[in-house]
């Protein structure tokens, strides 16, 4: 196939193209910038320059090639709702260019927005009054398009893709400790959080690129649930710091944004994407990858 992909550079992209390179895949990488652009023509994709505001460049992307993979957001989280707003512009104009085409869309949401408290699986419904309901309903108007002629999916990936590039959630939390001089949980620390390694991230995309049923919600979910604790007591360790708890009072002063999400017992299941599409997970799970220590490794040096 020729894909066009947003987010192509981004953390998740960077190993989405080699991905469907490797499987003999044509690319096709959104760059906003010079360095994007050298980025993906170094990884052999064909560049096409634009953002998520130039809904032409969009839509002319979509139009010429034979599935969509959406990676690109804001995760500015002082600006959530703003990028929902364009999240769900960005669907529409996709939308727009593959109706009745029955070419993929496969964009990424997250598994945060499901009811807390219990395993979420694929066949669970956002929780209408979650603070991150804005992207959950974003991703749902891309499923309904499933509706009118287009193969949409929605991987929705776990709150922690981790990896050797220390992005993400986990990053953050590392971050936090380091300044903060102390490795934080809220509460007892036993709410959970699933996780998935980037590269096994990255298989899933391109095989529900592949062959998800129209209106498939997918779960990229390798650990289950790891409690945050467990996640706090391994960065205190590899840094020399305190593990403690953060009264939950105090939990926006210490964690700021990431506070609410990280309170959060969101564990979830991907045992109805395993089934769906032979998807096997591969690589390390998330205490074990920070085990490696490369998210420890002095930032400065």
């Amino acid at each position: 196939m020729r894909v066009f992909v947003t987010g192509a550079s981004g953390f998740i992209g960077s190993a989405v193209v080699p991905e469907l390179i490797g499987a003999g895949h044509q690319v096709v990488g959104l760059a906003r910038s010079d360095a994007a652009a050298a980025a993906l023509a170094a990884a052999g994709a064909e560049v096409r320059r634009g953002d998520l505001d130039d809904l032409d460049s969009l839509r002319e992307g979509a139009a010429g090639a034979d599935g969509v993979i959406h990676l690109a957001y804001n995760h500015d989280f002082s600006q959530y709702e703003a990028a929902a707003r364009t999240e769900t512009r960005v669907i529409e104009t996709f939308g727009a260019a593959l109706e009745g085409s029955g070419r993929p869309l496969v964009i990424a949401a997250g598994t945060a927005g499901l009811p807390a408290g219990r395993v979420g699986t694929e066949r669970d419904l956002p929780d209408p009054d979650h603070p991150l309901r804005a992207r959950s309903l974003a991703a749902q108007s891309a499923l309904a398009l499933a509706g009118r002629g287009v193969r949409s999916s929605a991987v929705r990936l776990a709150p922690s893709v981790h990896s050797e590039l220390k992005s993400g959630f986990v990053g953050l939390l590392v971050d936090i400790a380091r300044a903060k001089g102390v490795s934080g949980y809220i509460g007892d620390g036993s709410n959970r959080w699933p996780a998935v390694h980037r590269l096994d991230a990255a298989r899933l995309f391109r095989l529900a690129l592949e062959n998800a049923p129209a209106g498939s919600a997918l779960h990229g979910v390798a650990d289950e649930g790891v409690p945050i604790r467990a996640v706090a007591e391994v960065i205190g360790r590899h840094l020399d710091v305190p593990v403690a708890e953060i009264p939950r009072e105090d939990a926006g002063g210490h964690f700021g944004w990431l506070a609410t999400l990280l309170a959060a017992d969101v564990p979830a299941s991907s045992a109805l994407t395993r089934e769906l599409l032979g998807w096997q997970p591969t690589c390390p799970g998330l205490l074990d990858d920070l085990e490696k220590g490369h998210y420890f490794e002095d930032p400065a040096a």
